[in-house]
């Protein structure tokens, strides 16, 4: 009842984990050998399809008129995920086979048919990945390629030696192994490949523009491994390749809820600039990702005025002050900018009268208006921004 109720337990577990493979029954490996007696002998297993990251096997040996009560790749379809394997002992309890003979062999795993052959030849096991020497009747494992030797990226196969340890009577050994696949790995995507596709990205006008462009290079990226494989990208020819990248690169600049993040980072690098005083990268930046991509928000256009003000382009400050304006008027920031921006650009009127309007309030939780304005009149005239109204304006407030 214990391994009924964990083997319950991990089939729970694990049957909401998210998809990212399968289990490839289609070129599974499953075969039963005879070793002669005191011999031993190689399987190789099936060719592994591209992508294949981890691999499960089992080995029974049988005794004469002994079947296998049921097949890995049947038992495997009850574990979604590779991970369910290694949970502890019911996984393996799961795993082994419901029968087994008295007889049992050494084994031991390759990761490629010229080591495998030395062991054929003399029994050395110098060169395997994985020596299991205590004589055995039945066992599983899971091997990954982060984990084990006897499995790497893009690997062909695996070779099992086996060594009978029943010097008088022949064995029957059953060898099963099942590989997961990676679905994004199946189509080709490599580590190398998709650095590639980073690297590429990151020497467009607009990742250079940007202070933490990894974001966008993975948003492009996983657009590429979506729609393509490696294969079928590297036969586009160079101007589709161009236009791939011009329309993912769009497409992660759309305002939705996946690409919150990018475009906060953006925010965020637009905003490190303007701290640098590289106003026009600040401008630039901000105007061709979140303003033209149609992602502006109140506080964009407010941001986007503010670096407009810095650079002395008060005209076009105005201009998107109030289109944020028109959008909350209620947001205190953007019309203290907008009376800023009226004021450098010799507005007095329209100036006092914001400023008369809103005087007494705060422009956030913690900073009144008053108090908002003289910081940013003294951080004017620091950077050369002089006018002669700031006292005007200031005595208004006091």
């Amino acid at each position: 009842m214990k391994n009924i109720f964990f083997l319950l337990l991990l089939i729970t577990s694990v049957s909401f984990a998210q998809q990212d493979g399968y289990w490839d029954k289609e070129r599974a490996t499953s075969k039963e050998v005879t070793v002669s007696a005191g011999d031993r002998l190689l399987i190789k297993t099936e060719d592994f399809p591209k992508g294949t990251t981890e691999v499960v096997y089992r080995i029974t040996l049988l005794d004469n008129n002994q079947q296998m009560a049921n097949s890995l790749v049947s038992v495997l379809k009850a574990i979604p995920d590779p991970s369910g394997i290694s949970q502890g002992s019911a996984g393996a309890v799961f795993l082994l086979s419901k029968v087994a003979g008295d007889d049992k062999c050494k084994y031991a795993i390759f990761s490629s048919n010229t080591l495998a052959n030395d062991y054929i030849e003399n029994g050395t096991t110098k060169n395997a990945c994985l020596y299991q020497n205590t004589p055995v009747n039945k066992d599983a494992k899971r091997l990954s390629i982060d984990k084990s030797t006897c499995l790497k990226m893009d690997a062909d196969a695996m070779w099992f030696g086996f060594e009978s340890k029943n010097w008088i009577m022949d064995q029957r050994i059953v060898l099963e192994v099942v590989p997961w696949v990676d679905n994004k790995l199946s189509k080709g995507w490599t580590t190398e490949k998709r650095q590639f596709i980073i690297d590429q990205v990151q020497t467009s006008d607009l990742a250079k523009k940007m202070i933490h462009a990894d974001d966008f290079s993975i948003c492009i990226l996983e657009k590429f491994q979506e729609k393509y494989s490696f294969q079928e990208f590297d036969r586009l020819l160079a101007a589709e390749k161009s236009k791939a990248y011009r329309d993912f690169g769009n497409a992660c600049l759309t305002q939705k809820p996946a690409n919150q993040t990018l475009l906060n980072t953006i925010r965020t690098d637009a905003e490190q600039h303007f701290k640098n005083k590289r106003y026009n990268e600040a401008i630039d930046l901000l105007q061709t990702t979140i303003i033209d991509n149609e992602n502006a928000k109140t506080l964009d256009y407010n941001a986007l005025g503010k670096y407009y003000i810095y650079s002395k382009q008060y005209g076009k400050a105005i201009k998107y002050l109030k289109i944020g304006a028109q959008q909350d008027e209620t947001e205190l920031l953007i019309q203290l900018n907008i009376a800023h921006a009226y004021l450098l650009n010799g507005d007095f009127g329209k100036a006092k009268e914001l400023h008369k309007k809103h005087r007494t309030q705060n422009v956030t939780a913690t900073q009144s208006w008053s108090s908002k304005t003289k910081s940013d009149f003294e951080d004017f005239t620091k950077l050369g921004i002089q006018n002669e109204d700031f006292d005007a304006i200031l005595k208004l407030l006091d």
